[in-house]
């Protein structure tokens, strides 16, 4: 088991910036890679981005390209989430997830351990 404690959402007006992280602990030697998801009022859950444990490869929303960035501390077993230029459409509630397994990063089915959520909400 993997568990994961997630902090730093908040509200922030368009324009501006927040950072996630995502602290795992447990068998973190079974981590794969670490993801971000999010869901807005009324949609599916959607891919934000992703990235390999080891290798540090990173994946990213055609949505989110450019603007949101993803890195790990894998001293601290922790994934962050650099999230600059945000704009209301950004509004969701963000989940991070582990996978023990390489694959389409994309898709949620393939994660195994996930994180309660936090919301981040940006202002017009």
């Amino acid at each position: 088991q993997v568990q994961l404690v997630e902090s730093g959402g908040g509200l922030v007006q368009a324009g501006g910036s927040l950072r996630l992280s995502c602290v795992a602990s447990g068998r973190t030697f079974s981590m794969h890679a670490m993801g971000w998801f999010r869901q807005a009022p009324g949609k599916s859950r959607e891919f934000v981005a992703a990235i390999t444990w080891s290798g540090g490869t990173t994946y990213y929303a055609d949505s989110v390209k450019g603007r949101f960035t993803i890195s790990r501390d894998i001293a601290k077993n922790t994934v962050y989430l650099q999230m600059s230029t945000l704009k209301p459409e950004d509004t969701a509630v963000y989940y991070c997830a582990v996978r023990r397994y390489s694959g389409p990063y994309y898709r949620e089915g393939g994660y195994d351990y996930w994180c309660q959520g936090t919301q981040v909400t940006v202002s017009s």
